[in-house]
């Protein structure tokens, strides 16, 4: 059996592109090398997780947008790289809405003006994140989501 080296999926022996994403299939890698591609958030920034982590662990990574400490209190992020990547972004979504509410609160009048435009992209990261945790895959948020925070 074969796996796309792209998004981890399994491909059959002598196909040439993945049915998964398209990729061209170049070889036969092993399952251990394509899980290791698909849990690095470098580069595209956009894998697939693997289907068994995901199904156990769903609820958890979601939950690391909405309530980030969740899943650092439960330890959850240290059993499953999925958890560990969508708690990594959401903790980085509030610390960075935190900031900018902070920001835009002090600063008098343009603040006021820009603090609901701060807030509705941070909503709409938010969303984007719990889709993406939804559906398994493991990509970063725009512009902050390349930051680290849970090693």
């Amino acid at each position: 059996m074969a796996f796309c080296e792209k998004c981890g999926a399994q491909a059959n022996d002598n196909a040439k592109f993945c049915p998964s994403c398209g990729a061209t299939v170049t070889g036969t890698g092993t399952q251990q090398q394509s899980q290791g591609a698909a849990y690095s958030a470098s580069g595209s920034g956009n894998a697939q997780a693997d289907p068994d982590d995901v199904q156990k662990n769903k609820m958890m990574a979601i939950l690391g947008y909405l309530i980030f400490f969740i899943p650092l209190l439960t330890g959850d992020h240290q059993k499953s790289p999925f958890v560990k990547f969508h708690t990594n972004q959401g903790t980085i979504l509030f610390i960075s809405g935190f900031i900018c509410s902070i920001i835009g609160t002090i600063i008098p009048i343009l603040g006021w003006i820009l603090l609901p435009f701060i807030i509705l992209a941070w909503l709409i990261l938010g969303i984007f994140g719990i889709i993406n945790a939804a559906n398994g895959k493991l990509t970063q948020l725009p512009v902050i989501g390349k930051f680290k925070i849970i090693q």
